[in-house]
Parts: structure tokens; sequence; C-alpha cells
């Protein structure tokens, strides 16, 4: 069978005829459908990481198919792959078939096209936490939420909208303004005027902000007195610069969104977004790749070029 896997720290991945896997007890056998692209692929494949699997080997942290062979689960079932070591301790899931311990194998019902079942829960869950358990965002709630025609920017929006919310997303550049999902109010961070605007009314009760960078403690004054700033990305840089005179007489609380706490809490609600997602109540957006382009779709996702989440399919 085929195979994408890393020979070497910070190269690309390479398509390889590989052996078919065995199934030892306690593990199931997956016919793989589609795998996310993450960027924690990117970051292992750079050879920086702390987990390190050994070389070569298969990337792939996440994926979606159906069981071939398991101890308590039919053939056939569609199943999520996630945890478990896939891709960050032994081979993930960019090849046809793989053998995966039980843990990181979560069955799906209903079930979803298998391009959004391999990509949906990080942005869905993480969006879920930002939304309700760190933002406690209510109905009549201004929110504005960066980073809005991203996976996770999209994803919060779309809930925030569901929970009542008025919605602003923003986006880097005028043309991610038609990404963004219905029923949000879109802008662009190159409106200057617009940004004038909202650190002057101050409208917003959170902001989720998944893009950081320098322009934080600026994005911070669009939030009112006593609201909450969610952080989870940053996409637009690490460091950050924060004068406390200026934050403390802003009263901004700024809050971290920490998804690797929140695994026990992100696997609990993921049932409920499941069913969002299959009646067409969320939306993921995804950008397919074959195979063949897995490199393709690494360098893409590196440079900031993927529409939603990179998935390849091992047709």
């Amino acid at each position: 069978m085929r195979a994408a896997r890393f020979h070497g720290w910070g190269t690309a991945p390479v398509v390889d005829e590989v052996p078919e896997p065995a199934r030892a007890d306690g593990e199931v056998l997956v016919q793989v459908r589609a795998a996310a692209v993450a960027h924690l692929d990117a970051t292992i494949a750079g050879g920086t990481f702390g987990l390190k699997p050994p070389l070569p080997y298969v990337g792939g942290v996440e994926g979606a198919g159906v069981v071939l062979e398991a101890g308590d689960l039919a053939p056939g079932t569609q199943v999520m792959l996630r945890g478990g070591g896939l891709g960050v301790k032994r081979d993930g899931t960019w090849t046809e078939r793989v053998r995966v311990p039980r843990k990181a194998v979560l069955p799906l019902d209903p079930e979803l096209p298998a391009e959004v079942a391999a990509t949906f829960f990080v942005p869905a869950t993480t969006g879920y936490v930002a939304v309700h358990d760190v933002g406690r965002v209510e109905p009549g709630d201004h929110v504005i939420v960066t980073g809005a025609a991203g996976a996770v920017g999209a994803m919060a929006a779309q809930q925030a909208l569901a929970a009542g919310a008025r919605v602003l997303g923003a986006v880097s550049r005028e043309d991610g303004l038609s990404r963004i999902p219905a029923g949000v109010e879109g802008f662009a961070l190159s409106d200057t005027a617009r940004l004038a605007e909202l650190a002057k009314q101050r409208p917003a009760a959170v902001l989720i902000d998944t893009v950081g960078g320098r322009d934080l403690a600026a994005r911070a004054k669009w939030v009112r007195p006593g609201g909450r700033a969610v952080l989870i990305g940053y996409a637009h840089g690490p460091a950050v610069e924060i004068d406390l005179s200026s934050w403390l007489l802003d009263d901004v609380a700024f809050l971290p969104v920490n998804m690797i706490r929140q695994e026990r809490r992100a696997r609990a609600v993921a049932g409920g977004l499941l069913r969002q997602l299959a009646a067409g109540e969320l939306r993921v957006e995804t950008q397919t790749f074959e195979l063949d382009g897995i490199a393709d779709a690494l360098a893409a996702l590196r440079a900031g070029r993927v529409r939603g989440r990179a998935v390849v399919t091992p047709r």
C-alpha cells in the first residue's frame, strides 16, 4: 500500500510503497478515507518538537475512515482517528490503511463526509470551548472574532451566532471576506477607519482572537470594560507588548484557551457538534489534496494559503 513518509527532519514527505499493517490486540485496523494536514504535522516534521517518531515515519495526527478489523467495532463503522501517538510517536494517518490504538478511535454517528470527519474535531471543539466555557457568550452579546475566515475562527463565529450573539468577523485581507460564515458581519484589519471606530466605541463583550501578534493589545481596546479577550492562536506572531497602566484602566481580561488541558471536555462535547455538522447547522471548510500532492498541501499550510483545513485523500 502507499503512505506519505518523512525520511529526514525539515524535508518534504515522500509517497512510498510500505508493508500492510497487521492489527494487534487492543488495536483497530482502519481503511483511511481522508487525513488532515495539521500545523502539528508541520511542527513535528521540522525536527524541533519535543516528541519525534523514528525515521522514516508516516505523518498525520488526525484522520477518518472505516473499520476493517476491531474487537468491539463492526466492520464498516465510520471512525475519527486522533491521539494514541498517531503521527507523533508512531506512524500516522497519511496512508491507505493504518492500525490504531482503540483509545484513538471515535465512532461517528451520524456519519459525515470523510473530509469533514477527518478535520472537524479541532476547530469545532476549540470553538465550543472558546465561546461557551472561556468566553461565556450569552444571547445579545456583541462578539468580535479575528481570523473569521480560518477554520477555528469560522467555527467560533458560527457558534457565537448560534448562542444568540451579534458577531463581527475580522480577516487579514479583503479577499477573505467572502469566506466569512453567513450571518457574520465582516471587515478587514486593513480598514483603519473601522478599527478606529471600534476602539472608540468598545462595543464587544467578548473578543475571540485567533491571530495574536503585536496588535493584540490594540484589538483588546474593542472590548468594553469588564469584558473578555479569549486567546486561541498566534498566526500573526507569538509576541505581544502590553502597557500595564493602559491595560489595567481598560479592564479587559485576557483568557487563554489551552486545548491540551481541555481534551476531556472536547471529547465530551464532540457528539453534539457532530450532530450539528451532520444537520448542516455548522460547517467546516476543507481544501482537498490527493496523497501524491502531500508536499504541496504541507507547503500551502506553512504559507497560510489553505482555505479552511487541508486534507489528503489516499485514493
